[in-house]
């Protein structure tokens, strides 16, 4: 199987490597479509050799094109991919806001699937959702997962449209737990800390807690009671965060970037 990532940025890299740490594939196996020749010179240094600034006969050759540039940069790269691609090949996008049809139209190719990681994919715990045209056979799919799963959980959403959600849950997910953490760590700082004592007590405490939770099959909710006692400390918090609305506030924050999720497809 061999395939070819366009665009080779920090998560087309990070797809490249997961491939060859899952063993799906060699580095001869993999092709690379880069513009930046700074990024190419990177790439070479990390002992790829199949990398090119522009598409070519090369292309005909990959069995899976992974698509990872920016979406601004797609019109660009449609019209340089578009020529040399084949109608058996499936394409595998990443790239934020860009539809299957928009796919399909500037491939000239029917077998897309559209997936949407995020950043702790970097590290083998992402969560990808993804979706695939009608055209995509059931094989073909299989092996999309498993090229996605290389970099952790993957859900397949039969419907299209539930990628924008799931673009305001998992794909920004990861920035919302920074900003707690964040407001956690300045906290300590406030009550006296340092902030490498404070970052230490709240890095531990969120990776402890997620642990926690996959162990034993208890809600979010059961665990919260199971945390705080009647008028104890934990109380108080939980009290707070439930007179300031907090739960809602979150809420309204997914739903601001589920929208402009929709807003960014059109």
């Amino acid at each position: 199987m061999k395939i070819l990532i366009a665009g080779c940025g920090n998560m087309g890299l990070n797809y490249a490597q997961s491939l060859l740490k899952a063993k799906l594939v060699t580095k001869a196996d993999i092709f690379i479509l880069e513009k930046s020749a700074d990024r190419r010179e990177d790439l070479a240094k990390k002992d790829f050799s199949n990398i090119y600034a522009n598409a070519g006969d090369y292309v005909h050759k990959a069995d899976v094109i992974i698509l990872s540039v920016k979406p601004q940069d797609w019109n660009e790269l449609a019209v340089d991919l578009s020529p040399h691609c084949e109608d058996d090949q499936v394409f595998v996008s990443i790239m934020a806001g860009l539809s299957i049809e928009a796919l399909q139209k500037g491939l000239k190719k029917l077998k897309v699937i559209r997936a949407m990681p995020n950043l702790p994919s970097q590290v083998g715990l992402g969560m990808t959702a993804y979706t695939s045209a009608e055209e995509v056979t059931r094989g073909e799919l299989m092996f999309a997962q498993n090229l996605l799963s290389s970099t952790g959980k993957t859900l397949y959403l039969k419907d299209e449209e539930m990628i924008d959600p799931a673009t305001a849950i998992s794909g920004s997910g990861p920035a919302y737990i920074y900003y707690f953490m964040n407001a956690m760590i300045e906290a300590g700082m406030e009550m006296g800390f340092s902030y490498s004592e404070s970052e230490i007590m709240v890095n531990q405490t969120f990776l402890g807690s997620i642990h926690l939770h996959h162990q034993e099959n208890l809600s979010c909710q059961e665990w919260i009671e199971r945390v705080a006692s009647k008028g104890g400390t934990t109380e108080a918090a939980l009290n707070s965060f439930k007179s300031n609305d907090i739960k809602k506030r979150i809420k309204i924050g997914l739903e601001s970037a589920f929208k402009r999720a929709v807003e960014l497809g059109k």
